[in-house]
């Protein structure tokens, strides 16, 4: 999972790469099918003018609107998280504290925690929070959102004394919250000043659904989706099918370039609101492209306010965002936005009159049992996405506009589009290149930059059987100089780490191969090493030269998951990677597992830490923070941190609270963690409690 050559030039240029200590700079898998592909050339242009862009997107969203217009699929985003230290904004030396667990070095993604050493700052339940590290007290409190949206998810990016809260928009509504309509149609980014008490200094409100963002110094680039604002009229329920396909692809024709253009509103300190549009020669599109959604990029620097944001848009679709120093690239999958047929439910299905409440591990706050292993890989850099379900019949779907009668549904292929932006220079990126791999990304770690080349790994699925393979693509001009397949056949993907040269990738499906890759040569990538045990990896951690870390679950034989398992792997020889060590929690899973910024490693001492929640209730209250000491040759059990569980309400409606742990940093000897209901701060040496700091 680490290396795949063993020369001294790789084993020094991983080594850096390995000192970066809690914020990584690597990648995950994906895998593809191992016949080469032509990968051809997907061309951004840009648009002639406003007539050029609406004729283009009538036709292509025409060719796909079906009897029920352009319903996609039901995809809930729910939450990109990240955690990177900021500057310290006073006099006082900040202590040697921890930052968080980041794909790239130096490129800040959004979370629920961030801390400068000397504050740390935390957006739970829609109320921000500064705690001053050393009096350990709450220093501002900040409600963001009506007490009754409490639920909505959240994160934070701080750059000196400003923060950017990301709302996100949906999520799952808790047991007992009142959801307004009005408050829940999509995203809103709020710019705090940190300096005194804090304050609002305003906000944006993009029309259309949030992605993902990055931020490197003070310029944040945020990525939102939108869809055509067209409607479509019920045309009843004795009109055949292919004849409302029909009618709706002549309302398409006659839509208006303002459906298409995404819109944005700004308000400032006063309260006081403007709106705007992205204009038709700031769009570009693919050479082919659907017309159902556009991808708009704002970008702002936090110092300045969010008064001028410089959007830019592409006619695509996206899903998955990953960030370098100097470039930003966006990714879709054309088959994931594809809608799936509604089969009726079973009759065993049914919901009985009785509807039992959820429980508390069923909302976004819970660290409660992910979906089982053999159902849904894990994710290494965000939670995993629901898979498409609309709720409404399918759209028909052909690449030409649409006939008069109702052609036969085309699949879309299971490929990737990824489109490369320059972000060197200040305000919007610019477009440098676009491209395509056959499959799907499991998430933003199956991209890695390095060297001018970017590397891509991917799974390919077909009916029953699935292969995956690391792809190599020339960075300026994203066409294809190599591939290497072979990558556990009929398995897919569960996590994968590109560290310089080197590749690690984990597939699953009854035991877990986990393969070395040499990628030195970029025109021909080749496997070096393979090992095979049981369970699966869904992360991996770089943990000192020749070490890597996973943490995943262990499994039966069968592929049936018993609890979790941190490894320890010796790397060092790619052509025979070894498990050195094993520390399994049986009837357990790690938000780890699927969100790397829930796992700590304090390189200095070899400190691991990751949240735990227990079927079996073993730990107090059935949730902890599972301490590790990781040395050379071992993973062995250290303690365990819980937070006190919620008081009883009574009959009251207010929302669940999860005594949960979600994330922990280390700053000076303290071990900080956060959960839904405060802050704990335990000594480093043995873990005694020094300080509890209640979320009110």
């Amino acid at each position: 999972m680490r290396k795949s050559i063993r020369t001294a030039g790789a084993v020094t240029l991983a080594a850096a790469l390995l000192a970066a200590g809690c914020s990584s700079t690597e990648t995950e898998p994906g895998a593809s099918r191992t016949a080469p592909v032509d990968l051809g050339n997907v061309k951004l242009v840009s648009y002639d003018g406003c007539d050029d862009m609406l004729a283009g997107l009538r036709t292509a969203a025409a060719g796909k609107v079906g009897p029920w217009g352009l319903a996609g699929p039901q995809i809930m985003y729910m939450e990109a998280r990240s955690d990177v230290a900021t500057a310290a904004r006073s006099k006082v030396a900040a202590p040697e504290h921890s930052t968080t667990n980041v794909h790239e070095a130096g490129v800040d993604e959004p979370d629920l925690v961030k801390t400068d050493g000397n504050r740390v700052i935390t957006v739970n339940r829609g109320v921000l929070r500064i705690v001053d590290t050393a009096t350990r007290k709450v220093t501002g409190t900040l409600r963001l959102v009506d007490s009754e949206q409490a639920w909505a998810p959240a994160d934070l990016l701080v750059s000196g004394d400003r923060a950017l809260v990301l709302f996100s928009g949906g999520g799952i509504i808790p047991f007992g919250a009142m959801a307004k309509q009005a408050a829940s149609p999509g995203p809103r980014y709020v710019l705090v000043d940190l300096s005194g008490e804090p304050k609002v200094l305003g906000s944006l409100t993009p029309d259309g659904s949030h992605v993902d963002a990055r931020m490197i110094g003070s310029t944040v680039r945020v990525v939102v989706r939108s869809q055509p604002k067209i409607d479509f009229p019920d045309a009843g329920p004795d009109v055949p099918e292919n004849e409302r396909t029909r009618r709706n692809a002549e309302i398409i024709k006659k839509a208006p370039i303002e459906a298409w253009l995404p819109t944005f509103e700004t308000t400032d300190a006063k309260g006081a609101t403007s709106t705007g549009a992205v204009t038709c020669d700031r769009v570009s599109h693919p050479s082919e492209y659907s017309g159902t959604s556009m991808l708009t990029v704002h970008s702002f620097d936090l110092a300045q306010g969010l008064a001028e944001t410089a959007p830019i848009s592409v006619a695509a679709d996206g899903d998955t965002v990953y960030g370098t120093g100097s470039s930003l690239y966006v990714t879709s999958n054309p088959r994931w936005w594809w809608p799936r047929p509604i089969e009726p439910p079973a009759v065993e299905d049914t919901p009985s009159a009785t509807v039992r409440p959820p429980k508390i591990q069923d909302t976004p706050f819970s660290t409660a049992q992910p979906p089982k292993a053999e159902d849904t890989p894990s994710s290494t850099a965000q939670a995993p996405k629901v898979e498409p379900t609309p709720t409404e019949p399918p759209v028909t779907a052909t690449t030409e506009p649409a006939p008069e009668t109702t052609a036969t549904p085309v699949e879309p292929p299971e490929e990737t589009e990824i489109h490369r932006f320059d972000i060197t220079a200040p305000g919007a990126p610019r477009y440098v290149a676009s491209g395509r791999v056959p499959g799907r990304l499991l998430n933003q770690y199956s991209l890695s930059e390095h060297e001018g080349h970017l590397r891509v790994a991917t799974t390919s699925t077909s009916g029953q059987t699935s292969s995956s393979a690391v792809y190599v693509l020339k960075a300026d001009t994203l066409n294809k100089v190599g591939e290497v397949g072979g990558l556990g056949d009929g398995e897919r993907i569960y996590s994968v780490r590109f560290i310089g040269p080197v590749g690690y990738v984990v597939t699953f499906k009854q035991v877990d191969p986990l393969y070395t890759l040499d990628l030195r040569d970029p025109a021909a990538p080749r496997k070096t090493g393979e090992l095979k045990i049981t369970g699966y990896s869904a992360y991996l951690h770089p943990a000192g030269d020749g070490r890597l870390i996973g943490v995943g679950q262990e499994a039966s034989e069968e592929g049936r998951r018993l609890g979790t398992q941190v490894s320890l792997f010796d790397v060092g020889d790619p052509a025979n990677p070894r498990r050195l060590s094993q520390m399994f929690q049986k009837d357990s899973g790690t938000e780890a597992e699927w969100d790397p910024h829930a796992f700590l490693y304090w390189a200095k001492t070899g400190m691991a830490v990751l949240p735990l929640t227990s079927w079996s209730g073993s730990e107090q209250g059935g949730a902890a923070a599972l301490v590790l000491t990781v040395d050379d040759s071992a993973v062995t059990r250290t303690g365990t941190v819980t937070h006190p569980a919620p008081k009883a309400k009574g009959n009251s409606r207010l929302i669940a609270y999860d005594q949960g742990i979600r994330r922990s940093a280390v700053i000076g000897d303290s071990l900080w963690t956060v959960s839904d209901l405060g802050l704990k701060v335990s000594d480093m040496n043995g873990l005694a409690d020094q300080a509890w700091i209640p979320f009110d």
